[in-house]
């Protein structure tokens, strides 16, 4: 029997407030239950837009947060349509910036756009019927005429009021004419592929809000938008950038990701908990309780066991729970019984006279100075098989070297071998 009208409108304000979960902004208010209802009495899902310019080849936590929520879509029944921005890519996203970005090769682009098309497939669902992939320069290489006539869709003005400028020009800082182009070349892609909603972070709020005014200029119902949180890096005060190396990388590996995890400040581990694992593991499943930080010690689990959670919860989402397992016993065995790992990677090394320079070694593997390796080696820090260096004792004997653990303190390891 066939849903009444007010039952199917309820059913979609309530979906609508569910895939609204998390988000800063759902806008204009309403609009998304009213795409929801409108599909439905197509017959046909929502398209649902996300795009990201390629410029660093890796995606992050950060990038997840977005990711995460275009798959609430796809397991919704929506389709989504993920845009890898290799044009746009050219002409440099102003959002949050104080300055022009650099302009990336061509070569650097296509090499990070094939990455990172590789990497969202480890959060969304692949199914051509529930992903549309593209590329933007299928439509932005465009006859002069068709610029001219983007261009016309907006004005200066407009333009200029987005935060990020009225900072640049009150600081006296320049804006080229190409940043000023981006937002409409963005809307334009939301034309192209005939966006009903796009979800961006917050630093995109202006982008995705003018992308309705293209659509409209070009004769198309105007998209909803939602708004995701900026997700704080592994410092716990700036936004997650690999530039500012605070990132949690989505194809890090289990034992990294773990550490990193475990790093992070108490304070924002409610947000990580939040904005990247499912709402069943927000309930209390995945061995994540509810509420993040605050909930955790409420319910009496301490702050240590709610970030061991956490990191399992992100490591068996993004590679398995074997994964997670081993590497919460890598991360004890090391970090808490200050142990050697089960797998050690080996240091090859050459002899001068029969000798090896250890702190020559200390420098290659472990990226410090070889006086700082001196250094530990002269206050004990150094430990050479069973056995720690003694003060002075920076060349040691072949013999004494092959086949032995050099531990550096209590967390670095390499297995000596000779070259």
């Amino acid at each position: 029997m066939p849903k009444s009208a007010d039952a199917a409108a309820k059913e979609a304000v309530q979906l609508a407030r569910e895939l609204a979960r998390a988000a800063v902004d759902s806008l204009p208010e309403g609009a998304l239950a009213e795409k929801l209802i409108a599909a439905r009495g197509e017959r046909r899902p929502l398209r649902v837009k996300l795009g990201i310019d390629p410029t660093a080849p890796d995606i992050h936590l950060g990038h997840a947060v977005v990711l995460r929520k275009l798959r609430e879509f796809q397991d919704a029944g929506h389709r989504v349509v993920l845009i890898v921005g290799d044009y746009t890519a050219r002409v440099g996203d102003p959002s949050g910036r104080s300055s022009e970005r650099p302009i990336l090769s061509v070569e650097q682009i296509e090499t990070n756009a094939a990455t990172f098309q590789a990497q969202a497939l480890r959060i969304l669902d692949g199914d051509p019927a529930r992903l549309e992939l593209r590329r933007n320069s299928e439509w932005l290489d465009m006859e002069m005429d068709q610029l001219l006539e983007l261009a016309r869709t907006t004005t200066a003005a407009q333009l200029l009021e987005r935060d990020d400028f009225v900072k640049r020009l009150s600081a006296g800082q320049p804006i080229s004419m190409l940043e000023l182009l981006y937002p409409l070349l963005q809307g334009y892609d939301s034309v192209a592929v005939r966006a009903d909603v796009e979800l961006g972070g917050t630093d995109q709020k202006f982008n995705l809000l003018l992308g309705r005014d293209v659509q409209r200029a070009y004769g198309q119902p105007s998209q909803a938008i939602l708004t995701m949180p900026l997700l704080v890096g592994t410092d716990g005060h700036r936004k997650m950038s690999k530039s500012l190396g605070n990132e949690i990388g989505v194809t890090d590996p289990p034992q990294e990701m773990y550490g990193k995890t475990m790093a992070i400040p108490d304070e924002v581990m409610g947000e990580y908990y939040r904005l990247l694992l499912a709402p069943e593991a927000r309930a209390g499943g995945a061995g994540a309780p509810a509420g993040g930080s605050e909930g955790n010690q409420a319910a009496g689990q301490s702050a240590r066991d709610a970030k061991r959670a956490l990191a399992r919860g992100l490591v068996s989402w993004l590679h398995s729970e074997q994964d997670a397992a081993a590497a919460e016993r890598h991360f004890d065995r090391v970090f808490v019984q200050h142990e050697a790992p089960e797998q050690i990677a080996e240091a090859a090394f050459s002899a001068d006279g029969g000798m090896v320079h250890i702190p020559a070694i200390m420098a290659a593997e472990f990226g410090i100075s070889r006086s700082e390796a001196r250094r530990l080696i002269d206050q004990g820090g150094v430990t050479l098989g069973e056995a720690p260096l003694g003060a002075g004792e920076h060349d040691v004997p072949v013999a004494r070297a092959e086949g032995q653990l050099l531990k550096v303190g209590r967390r670095r390891f390499r297995r000596l071998k000779a070259a």
